[in-house]
């Protein structure tokens, strides 16, 4: 560890790189691997999970850890790239004790029930081994302590009840330790929880950042997380996510159970979905979303760069604005054109869009099969396409991502990438060191 830095926090582990002796990044903590023992003994720290480049995590353990220091870890540079399996054994720190109620014992001469917001480990002198050591806790209902929502740390043998598996376990300090997690990289977390801590910690997450997360999971997780929550909020969280996304999910329910949350869901999102149910899902149409950015030909540069700014869209939707005559929102009136926004960039802001846009490039009818919709982005180097019905109006527009999702094998987003094709080491599959 760092001189002068006697323990260190597992919530300030979370995301912080691994390096090997050479400075190269072998990868991201995730987690650490604890042996919770009897006794009141404190659990002797294991090892770490790390996410690598390919989004596998492997286990390394604390005698490869030769520091601690500087928001990094470093490692002997020897890791075993097989894939993470927690033994029966093992306790996830950050997934199961953080957020856990337990008691406390000997303040005041009283017990009191405690919530668990953060735990340190620390290195045995003269050794490798690592240990937690303390426990950083609030107080809950009742109990000894002089104030509700006074915090302390305390010692481990202060606190019992880690080795019981707790019920309507929270997850407001799990969630700080990822708040600044991509939604893919969050949904990688979820994915690898245990299907109590999942439902937990998507019931502590606010619509927007479930929805974001939700449309970055495998199907099955979708599926499972989805069933777990009220029926009003589940058809809140399918309110904000994409169309596109929210009718995929949707499509892989029992019929009863689809028709029941879109008839919760707002009149104006639920056509919207039922929309894009109607076409087959392997089309223009079943690949759009029907939200691209739609512009009046009267609109200006100002205006259209105003609309790109908007922190909520994606880098692919961002990317072009199409011009339509009224109505301004899927399906519009007749299609217009496209303006790159390249193009924007290039022209003064009062510039009105109608006199910039790109009619060259043809938009597709709803029915164009995926290979096609592949073929016409690569042909033009596009990141999304028009898509235009026989009346020509605009219905939505079809993003590079949702072609590359539906171009992967169904199970990718649970399928590691080949790490050899990274040109990445990989040990032989030896004894698994965790």
């Amino acid at each position: 560890m760092a001189a002068g830095a006697p323990r260190v926090f597992v919530s300030h582990l979370s995301g912080v790189a691994v390096f090997d002796p050479n400075g190269d990044q072998v990868g991201r903590v995730r987690d650490v691997v604890a042996m919770l023992r009897v006794g009141g003994r404190p659990p002797r720290v294991l090892g770490l999970v790390v996410e690598v480049v390919s989004r596998r995590r492997i286990f390394i353990p604390m005698t490869r850890v030769t520091g601690v220091e500087s928001g990094q870890v470093i490692t002997t540079g020897v890791v075993n790239m097989r894939r993470f399996e927690q033994r029966p054994t093992e306790t996830l720190v950050l997934g199961e004790l953080l957020d856990r109620r337990v008691r406390l014992v000997g303040v005041e001469g009283a017990e009191a029930e405690v919530t668990v917001l953060d735990v340190s480990l620390t290195q045995l002198p003269a050794r490798r081994d690592w240990e937690i050591d303390k426990v950083f806790v609030r107080r809950g209902k009742g109990g000894a302590l002089r104030r509700k929502g006074e915090t302390l740390t305390v010692e481990w043998s202060a606190v019992t009840g880690f080795s019981l598996e707790e019920h309507g376990q929270g997850a407001e300090n799990l969630l700080a330790t990822f708040e600044r997690l991509r939604p893919a990289d969050l949904a990688n977390v979820l994915h690898h929880l245990s299907p109590k801590r999942r439902a937990e910690v998507a019931a502590a997450l606010d619509d927007d950042r479930l929805a974001d997360v939700l449309e970055e999971l495998p199907e099955d997780d979708q599926i499972e997380i989805l069933g777990k929550l009220k029926e009003e909020r589940a058809a809140d969280v399918l309110e904000a996510m994409d169309p596109d996304d929210a009718a995929d999910l949707l499509s892989e329910l029992p019929e009863e159970e689809k028709e029941r949350l879109l008839t919760l869901m707002q009149p104006d999102d639920a056509a919207d979905v039922r929309r894009l149910m109607a076409y087959e899902e392997r089309t223009a149409g079943g690949l759009m979303t029907t939200e691209p950015i739609v512009l009046r030909p009267d609109a200006t540069v100002a205006d259209a760069l105003a609309r790109v700014r908007n922190p909520d869209l994606s880098p692919a939707l961002a990317a072009q604005v199409y011009v339509c005559r009224p109505p301004d929102e899927t399906p519009t009136g007749k299609y217009l054109g496209t303006v790159h926004f390249q193009r924007l960039l290039r022209d003064p802001p009062f510039t009105l869009v109608g006199s910039l846009t790109d009619t060259d490039l043809r938009p597709l009818p709803p029915h164009t099969p995926l290979p096609a919709v592949t073929s016409y982005l690569a042909t033009y180097n596009l990141v999304s396409v028009p898509v235009v019905d026989a009346s020509g109006s605009l219905l939505g527009a079809v993003t590079v991502d949702d072609v590359l999702d539906h171009l992967l094998p169904d199970d990718w987003r649970e399928t590691e990438l080949h790490l050899g094709a990274l040109g990445m080491s990989v040990l032989p599959e030896a004894a698994d060191e965790s």
